[in-house]
């Protein structure tokens, strides 16, 4: 009701002057819209390079700024109001520290950004003790062969240290001034961290979001349209969604869904095979930890 009033007293107040001053503006842009214009120079071709000069610098930064992501470093996928960002997990051992175990968190994280941490800590060593005690079964068992049968011409490496129960550990979210929240990073700081324990980087053009349970299990997020266009805007070809956002992308317009391969995920054992099992390097481990017992209980996920 105030708007309108408002504008009523506006145009009454203005009388007849307000409205040949809109006239006036109006039949001005219609001469000029008339006027030909020539040119008789040499075409003007308007590329990557000279687009600065004619639009004026680019209105976002780039989010992406690892071209490859190194071991214990995953691309993760945020909400914002200008239409969503790419952030990146970085994790590190601390060396030196007689914290064993333990985990620092930074990057002005909220409080359910720190507790998604805690959780994806303690669901990470957990994992990585379960892929060490398979990898090692599996060590044994081809070391001593049966009676007539052919021993392997190469052992498999022996498993590594599990560093994320040994030594103290560093989480960091780069873009310290940028206030971050909610619970959607949980399977990106588990991956980063098991990425980290195995020494191994996460396959390329990769980004991932989803809550992750202490069982493993992965949870729906928000935002989903806003995480697709920052995917887009970097370049990012492989998107790792909660299974319960699959009717949210197939909601989006083709467009938006274009360019993007989708992958819809329950459990981490998926997300794990995505990002981590991409080669030959430990898929027989996971492989076999994947058909291990129940998942239930936060010790045995």
């Amino acid at each position: 009701g105030d708007g309108p009033q408002r504008g009523d007293g506006a145009a009454s107040a203005g009388g007849g002057s307000g409205e040949a001053a809109v006239g006036g503006s109006a039949a001005n842009e219609g001469k000029a819209s008339a006027r030909t214009v020539s040119y008789s120079g040499a075409p003007v071709v308007v590329d990557r390079d000279v687009l600065k000069e004619f639009c004026g610098p680019a209105p976002f930064a780039k989010d992406r700024f690892y071209e490859t992501t190194p071991p214990g470093v995953v691309m993760g996928l945020a909400w914002t109001s200008m239409g969503g960002a790419t952030l990146y997990v970085e994790a590190a051992q601390v060396q030196g520290s007689e914290s064993k175990g333990s985990m620092v968190t930074t990057g002005q994280l909220g409080d359910v950004f720190r507790e998604s941490a805690s959780i994806a800590h303690t669901f990470a060593r957990s994992y990585l003790s379960r892929l060490l005690d398979t990898a090692t079964a599996m060590s044994s068992s081809t070391s001593s062969p049966a009676s007539g049968e052919l021993a392997p011409t190469s052992a498999p490496p022996p498993p590594p240290p599990n560093v994320l129960s040994g030594r103290a550990l560093h989480v960091h979210v780069p873009a310290g001034a940028t206030p971050k929240d909610g619970p959607s990073a949980g399977i990106t700081i588990a991956t980063a961290l098991l990425s980290l324990a195995l020494n191994k980087p996460v396959a390329p053009d990769l980004a991932m979001t989803g809550e992750v349970t202490l069982t493993g299990r992965v949870l729906p997020i928000g935002g989903v349209k806003e995480k697709v266009l920052a995917a887009k805007r970097s370049g990012v070809k492989t998107v790792i969604f909660p299974e319960a956002n699959r009717r949210d992308f197939d909601e989006l317009s083709e467009k938006l869904r274009t360019s993007v391969d989708p992958h819809f995920v329950s459990h981490f054992d998926e997300v794990f095979k995505l990002a981590l099992e991409y080669d030959s390097v430990v898929s027989g481990a996971a492989a076999a930890a994947a058909a291990a017992p129940p998942r239930g209980g936060g010790s045995n996920a």
